[in-house]
């Protein structure tokens, strides 16, 4: 599976569950090859038909499905992959249960965090906020200078987060993170046009 390219991340509010998986459908179709369902307010119980849905939607457009923050329910439906965050259990503990798919960490800012992930069998880390975050207003911002030592030191793929949207999507693609990752800039208006501007953004340093 590849970890390259537009990373679009659910959101609650921007994707409730009622047509989640029509949005994801018309993502999937515009060209993103990673979706992350994230929901922090439900059970798993209550998101696991959903997220089987969304599995069954990114194999059949030979992409990507990560679960946030739930490494059980990531097992029980042989999801492509889980994500963690500072918050969440330990990558550790999350390989315990979620042995053989990928697992993604959050690091900020932080070089040595991604380093210990990478030694900890981490298959890909995020860095970021990189910009203000319209669903994360309280994320500290990151100098894009990170985006730069990581492709020094680390082996494995790293995905930026946080602010990206059309107008500032070169800046990000200028460091040439493996993916980089969207809630908001997707999601809000016309999604097939957000996508196809923030890919044409991205080209401009590829």
């Amino acid at each position: 599976m590849s970890l390259k390219g537009l990373y679009a991340i659910t959101d609650e509010h921007l994707t409730p569950d009622a047509s989640v998986v029509s949005q994801v459908k018309i993502a999937l179709e515009a060209g993103v090859k990673i979706i992350q369902y994230r929901n922090k307010n439900d059970t798993d119980n209550d998101v696991e038909k959903i997220c089987i849905q969304l599995q069954q939607l990114c194999s059949q457009h030979s992409a990507t499905f990560i679960i946030d923050d739930r490494p059980h329910l990531a097992q029980k439906i042989d999801a492509d992959g889980l994500h963690i965050g500072k918050d969440d259990i330990t990558l550790c503990e999350a390989r315990a249960i979620f042995p053989k798919g990928i697992i993604g960490v959050s690091c900020y800012g932080s070089i040595r965090k991604a380093l210990e992930a990478q030694s900890d069998g981490a298959n890909y880390v995020a860095f970021g906020s990189f910009f203000p975050s319209p669903t994360k207003p309280h994320s500290g911002i990151v100098s894009m200078s990170v985006l730069e030592k990581a492709n020094n030191e680390l082996v494995i793929p790293i995905c930026a987060i946080g602010g990206i949207n059309v107008t500032n999507i070169h800046e990000i693609s200028a460091h040439k993170p493996d993916m980089i990752s969207i809630v908001s800039a997707i999601w809000e208006g016309d999604i097939k046009r957000n996508i196809t501007q923030l890919k044409q953004g991205m080209l401009v340093h590829s």
